[in-house]
């Protein structure tokens, strides 16, 4: 037996509400570019949105004249979507709040996660959308999820509940250690005073 390998995450599909709603919401609250549309090829009452998230792949939303906003959460039973995360810059996290204050969007106002910080609220039709930034940016040629494994290692060892600030510096310091040569013969920390 043997897997199939996947590299990343090609496409999200949703079920919106209304075009212009789901317009309104992907790229006027959300920044995401409108990319394309055409009609839902395996429903002929559907139209098929296409946007930009911000990485080149895509989100796509399925939309129907009849479906209206109506803001009630949608489902968390076992097997259905809890939500959906979009990295955002430390900047517009910043902002977020007073942006939706703004607009009488309900929010969860700033959730620190040891790792990154969260904001959720829900899409027209009640999905819950997160927007999180981490709190970290990890070495030259490294991944997020590079430094996570190393952190939460440190943090297994440690017996720690989450994965925290210091277990993500520990982890970039030893991604370093291991990526960068230096030619000193012993790197350990130092007080110099």
């Amino acid at each position: 037996m043997r897997k199939m390998q996947v590299q990343g995450v090609h496409h999200i599909t949703l079920t919106g509400a209304d075009r212009q709603s789901s317009i309104d919401f992907w790229e006027g609250l959300l920044g995401m570019p409108f990319i394309f549309d055409q009609p839902n090829l395996d429903n002929a009452d559907e139209g098929h949105l296409y946007f930009d998230p911000g990485d080149g792949r895509l989100i796509t939303v399925f939309t129907n004249e009849s479906r209206k906003p109506v803001h009630d959460r949608t489902p968390t039973d076992p097997g259905c979507v809890h939500h959906l995360a979009f990295n955002v810059s430390m900047a517009t996290h910043r902002q977020v709040v007073a942006r939706l204050d703004a607009r009488g969007i309900a929010h969860s106002g700033v959730k620190d996660r040891g790792f990154m910080d969260s904001i959720y609220f829900k899409d027209p039709l009640g999905l819950l959308i997160e927007l999180a930034t981490y709190k970290f940016e990890p070495p030259r040629g490294s991944s997020h999820a590079e430094v996570m494994i190393e952190a939460h290692r440190i943090r297994v060892a440690s017996g720690d509940k989450a994965i925290g600030e210091e277990h993500l510096a520990d982890a970039i310091e030893m991604i370093v250690e291991r990526s960068q040569q230096s030619r000193s013969e012993d790197r350990r920390a130092k007080n110099p005073y």
